[in-house]
């Protein structure tokens, strides 16, 4: 019964664990977005726009926000697939717009990075 216990804490508690170490992977993968990006409640659009509330915002919207019209023309609803394709070769997945990063290639590093954005409310709130 003990072990029983056990292994349902564990599956139990493993994900929570896993989920809280990639949201602080994404935070520090996120430095190399500092330069331009920021995200928390009292983010501003700097050189690139604040992605606080990304998951589920259309490209191209936030206000004050100069975009490419690449940028707001794409079509693209930012979600964990969509960003995964984008992050790895920005130029590649928008033609055109003014983002110049060379992406981040590690599948690994890529999803952390979602991970830590997607936990930003629109208002910079963690959710």
């Amino acid at each position: 019964m003990r072990r029983f216990i056990f292994a349902v804490l564990l599956v139990t508690l493993l994900p929570a664990a896993a989920q809280a170490q990639d949201l602080k992977a994404g935070e520090n993968s996120f430095k190399k977005c500092l330069p331009c990006h920021a995200v928390g409640e009292e983010a501003k659009n700097k050189v690139g726009p604040l992605l606080n509330g990304l998951e589920g915002r259309k490209s191209g919207t936030i206000e004050g926000y100069s975009y490419s019209e690449a940028n707001k023309n794409s079509g693209i609803t930012w979600g964990k697939d969509v960003f995964i394709e984008y992050i790895k070769d920005p130029r590649a997945k928008i033609p055109g717009t003014k983002m110049i990063f060379p992406g981040i290639k590690n599948e690994t590093e890529a999803n952390d990075l979602w991970a830590y954005l997607a936990s930003f409310a629109p208002d910079g709130k963690k959710k």
